[in-house]
């Protein structure tokens, strides 16, 4: 799996541009049943795919910390929302709350989550390949599939299913 990761930044540089041109015309010309292929594909990779094998996401980005996120998170550490955020949050280029550090704060040496259960909207949901309305997040899926094996081979699987 190390090998994978390691080879995973190089391998989407070496796909970019053909996966730039595809989402595109993905843009341009969405199938109609692109949820239900997207959601298909999806749970096929994740299937054969243990996040836990991997954690790429956690260890080298960050995500964003809505208010609701906060305002869980802050209560699941009993703690204000003004405290966590002093204590694990800084605020980005735009105006974003995020981590002030990567790897995550939260992930253990055994990959594991110590708030998996009131983690962030945007950790739960990445890598957003399972999405309505994919085609509209063209540009995080190319950055995605960067950091995240599974995202690389679903969006691989779908070239293949979508035929332009």
């Amino acid at each position: 799996m190390q090998d994978q990761i390691n080879n995973l930044p190089k391998r989407a540089k070496d796909k970019h541009k053909e996966n730039k041109t595809f989402f595109t015309k993905l843009k341009k010309r969405p199938p109609k049943q692109l949820d239900y292929i997207m959601q298909e594909l999806h749970a096929k990779e994740f299937e054969r795919t243990d996040c836990l094998e991997c954690a790429n996401c956690c260890k080298t980005t960050g995500p964003l910390f809505t208010s609701k996120d906060i305002h869980r998170i802050a209560k699941f550490f009993r703690m204000k929302e003004q405290q966590f955020i002093e204590n694990y949050l800084r605020l980005d280029e735009e105006n974003d709350y995020v981590l002030q550090s990567v790897p995550c704060t939260f992930l253990g040496a055994d990959n594991y989550c110590s708030i998996y259960d009131v983690r962030p909207k945007a950790c739960s949901e990445f890598p957003h390949t399972d999405r309505k309305k994919f085609q509209q997040i063209s540009n995080l899926t190319l950055k995605n599939v960067a950091i995240c094996p599974a995202a690389y081979n679903i969006v691989e699987a779908m070239k293949k299913k979508i035929q332009f």
